[in-house]
């Protein structure tokens, strides 16, 4: 199995939501901008986003995935079958009682993440709408967890497109509906993220029934007490302990920073959002790539005792890694006006706005390495389920990073929360490197002083192509000639990255050295 082919088609496919994303979020700042209505939809959107990295790719993944994949290199796919089935059962009704009680709790919810909002009664009214979401994504994450152990990648990767088109129909047809009904428009978004999580969890079931591994989720009791006791439940509940533990902490980060932004000033939270969706444009197309094709790997060569082929696939990650995120990073730090103009710059969302997103996206992209790098060293403690070292650095990062929105945030504002976040990204992301080290898991292959001469130098010529044309263009005065603007903006992204494979090519560099059979 070539891991590259595997990774390049995740990518692809993740590059298909990222672009249909971008359309979703171009639609909602042109219909709504960056205002008091849209700084409580996100802050009600993040809460079942915040849940689902507890239920979903976050703690559950990362303990269930690992144990999935050794059951079925040790035990066979019978034995494997009936794991999948007790901990689906599990987690439905453990969903069931979180989405009732989500609901119920809506004020103190909001309150924890947005108590500054101008908005409030409407962004409990929002959370409202749309929790259920976390049930839905908490089952496709399940899913997806299974059909990646089995090396069928596609669908999973595939399946938040669904979202994004649900989401762009509401903001399209649904919104001036709800306006001409009397209704505020933005709730035509939360229906329509509604929409997306059904259709993610629908398109799942033909494919996992494919390689007979549909789950078969016990309703009567003696079904739910059967799958109690499956041993494998206690294990995966076992290692979701410190799991949770660590996503918590990451997502405690978020609650603070999303709160302090509410009280820096109406639009604060809007511009991290807008500036945070093109920041996961490149960790989505490569971090969560590597993480999706790695961690099933790295866990069945644990399983096999194979620690040549361990280090191996952490050294060709962290070389993607490398060859991929270091020029997304300088893009961000020196050409962030144009990104944001070109996506955003239309209808309610105006100059300022621009300058205040692009602010918030250079402080992301300094840490943009870091949280890459993460998507690839974090598996390699959590294949040999050991969850509790990155939770210990996670809870260290924790504090070093509301340590700096002490001294940035009065600086820079709501830029200072991204630099923070980058910042404890790359201390992260530092941390979990040298423990992979120290312990004797990951051994660097020859080549790695060569191969990061022949990056640096194609980065160079990439950055100085992007800070010309940075300082050439008028991106902000280009808003009524859009398709002019978008086609400069095209041009110089094709040209600077056709420069940086034309520098690595003539250094030396080949494709073949990407590839990694497994």
């Amino acid at each position: 199995m070539n891991l590259f082919k595997a990774a390049s088609t995740v990518s692809l496919l993740t590059l298909a939501s990222r672009v249909t994303g971008l359309v979703r979020d171009q639609l909602m700042a042109g219909a709504f901008g960056a205002s008091a209505w849209t700084d409580a939809f996100n802050v009600a959107f993040r809460i079942p986003n915040l849940l689902r990295r507890l239920f979903a790719e976050g703690a559950f993944s990362q303990a269930f995935v690992p144990i999935l994949a050794a059951t079925r290199e040790r035990e066979g796919d019978e034995a494997t079958h009936r794991l999948i089935d007790a901990v689906a059962t599990m987690l439905f009704w453990v969903l069931v009682a979180t989405v009732v009680v989500g609901i119920a709790a809506a004020p103190w919810l909001v309150w924890a993440i947005g108590s500054g909002l101008e908005r409030f009664d409407g962004a409990v009214s929002l959370t409202r709408w749309m929790f259920p979401y976390i049930g839905f994504m908490s089952l496709v994450a399940l899913a997806g967890g299974i059909l990646n152990t089995w090396r069928r990648f596609t669908v999973p990767a595939l399946t938040p497109v669904l979202l994004n088109l649900a989401w762009i129909v509401a903001a399209v047809w649904l919104a001036p509906l709800f306006q001409q009904w009397g209704i505020e428009p933005i709730y035509a978004i939360a229906a329509g993220v509604m929409v997306g999580g059904v259709l993610q969890l629908a398109v799942q079931a033909p494919a996992l029934s494919r390689i007979g591994a549909l789950p078969r989720i016990g309703l009567l009791p003696g079904k739910v007490k059967a799958a109690w006791r499956h041993p494998g439940v206690s294990r995966v509940l076992k290692q979701m302990a410190p799991a949770l533990v660590g996503v918590s902490v990451a997502q405690l980060s978020l609650l603070i920073n999303t709160q302090i932004a509410s009280r820096v000033g109406v639009g604060a939270v809007s511009w991290l959002f807008y500036a945070d969706r093109l920041m996961e444009f490149p960790t989505g197309l490569l971090g969560v790539a590597l993480g999706v094709v790695l961690l099933p790997q790295l866990s069945a060569a644990q399983a096999r005792g194979d620690t040549q082929g361990y280090s191996g696939l952490l050294d060709w990650g962290l070389r993607l890694v490398l060859l991929f995120a270091l020029p997304c990073a300088v893009a961000l730090l020196v050409f962030p006006q144009a990104l944001v103009a070109v996506l955003f710059h239309y209808g309610q969302f105006g100059a300022r706005d621009v300058e205040q997103t692009v602010g918030a996206l250079m402080g992301y992209g300094v840490g943009l390495m870091g949280l890459v790098a993460v998507k690839v060293l974090a598996p390699g403690f959590y294949a040999r389920q050991d969850i509790r070292t990155p939770v210990r650095i996670a809870i260290v990062v924790l504090v070093a990073t509301q340590l700096m929105n002490l001294a940035f945030v009065p600086w820079f504002g709501h830029a200072g929360l991204a630099l923070s976040i980058g910042l404890g990204a790359l201390v992260n992301a530092g941390w979990l490197f040298f423990g992979l080290r120290k312990l004797g898991v990951y051994v660097p292959r020859a080549g790695w002083g060569l191969f990061m001469l022949r990056v640096f130098a194609a980065a160079a010529a990439l950055g100085g192509v992007l800070a010309l044309a940075a300082l050439r263009i008028d991106w902000i005065g280009l808003q009524q000639q859009p398709g002019l603007r978008a086609a400069w903006m095209a041009g110089v992204l094709c040209g600077a990255a056709a420069l940086y494979f034309a520098v690595l090519g003539l250094l030396g560099l080949r494709p073949r050295h990407l590839a990694r059979q497994r």
